[in-house]
């Protein structure tokens, strides 16, 4: 017996379209703020889908971090998925697959000297867009 295990939802490029690093002075103890923006997109008569994950993390007085990550995602052709179906599995599933690269960036670009590491947590990707 096969089972079919692969997913209806493809990632079929990934990029980042802004990694930005600006620094304002030296290391201290102020807090990153962070905010985050979920855009999510449809190609014209097409079923293709961008959804575009934007990070801005602001550390007063010695950094300020903006970075842009897109995912462009398509449907399996042999699936047949209503509309709401489809949006729902963009909203929750496709930001799900993209937020470890947007994780990793964060990480790497804050992983240099005189600058504290920054780890995002785990997020509840559900919950995220439902408060949309």
């Amino acid at each position: 017996m096969e089972n079919n295990v692969n997913s209806i939802l493809s990632l079929d490029k990934l990029v980042f379209d802004k990694i930005e690093f600006k620094r304002l002075g030296m290391k201290n103890e102020n807090k990153v703020d962070f905010k985050m923006k979920i855009i999510v997109n449809q190609k014209q008569d097409d079923d293709i889908y961008r959804v575009t994950l934007k990070f801005i993390g602001n550390k007063e007085e010695e950094y300020i971090l903006d970075i842009e990550l897109t995912g462009y995602f398509s449907f399996n052709e042999n699936e047949m998925l209503d509309e709401e179906l489809k949006k729902k599995m963009i909203r929750h599933n496709a930001v799900a697959i993209i937020m470890p690269y947007m994780r990793s960036q964060i990480s790497l670009i804050t992983a240099q000297p005189e600058v504290d590491c920054v780890v995002l947590p785990p997020f509840n990707i559900t919950k995220m867009m439902s408060d949309d």
